[in-house]
């Protein structure tokens, strides 16, 4: 993993919550450097960390944050949001039927012709391959099991499953306030 180029990237800022947590893991929670300089003058922000790089107006000079951090708490919802990528984040990006990473897709335990419905308990995560070889066919049809009952998470659960995969790139400046086993490449 490497450190980000900020130029290369926008100069992204990481926002954290009034306890210095961030908002998110996935998608880790940055703004562009633009919002971040806006919150730091509407005083929604504290600068906790900035750049080396200065931007100037005609009445002011200001380094670019980096890292800042709410001035209110905000309560994280305990609802998690059914979508693909929170299933593929609950299972790990893998397939619960063999374990692959590749070409992952839904798949319906009881199928939508058996009356399945779309939500936490009846979707999995499959690759292509065995989502085809299951077709349209119940579990106990076709012997494929899941290797995990499928359940709603909750926002806590998908957090730290967010802290196993961080994003291909970090600035240092984040890394006191990011929870990741991380080796810099400098």
């Amino acid at each position: 993993m490497g450190v980000i180029t900020p130029a290369a990237r926008g100069w992204p800022c990481l926002v954290l919550n009034a306890d210095y947590a961030p908002l998110s893991y996935q998608p880790l929670s940055l703004i562009p450097w633009q919002d971040a300089i806006k919150d730091v003058f509407l005083e929604r922000v504290q600068m906790v960390a900035q750049y080396d790089h200065v931007v100037c107006s005609p009445s002011a000079k200001m380094q670019l944050p980096s890292v800042v951090a709410l001035k209110s708490y905000i309560q994280h919802n305990r609802q998690v949001a059914f979508t693909r990528f929170n299933v593929f984040l609950r299972d790990g990006f893998c397939c619960v039927y063999c374990g692959s990473g590749h070409e992952l897709t839904f798949d319906h335990l009881i199928p939508r012709r058996h009356g399945g419905r779309t939500h936490w308990e009846n979707i999995v995560t499959a690759c292509s391959p065995c989502n085809l070889a299951k077709g349209g066919r119940l579990p106990n049809e076709c012997n494929m099991h899941p290797q995990r009952k499928p359940r709603r998470p909750t926002s806590y659960e998908l957090q730290a499953m967010g802290r196993k995969f961080p994003p291909n790139f970090l600035h240092e400046s984040w890394l006191d306030y990011l929870y990741w086993d991380v080796e810099l490449e400098r």
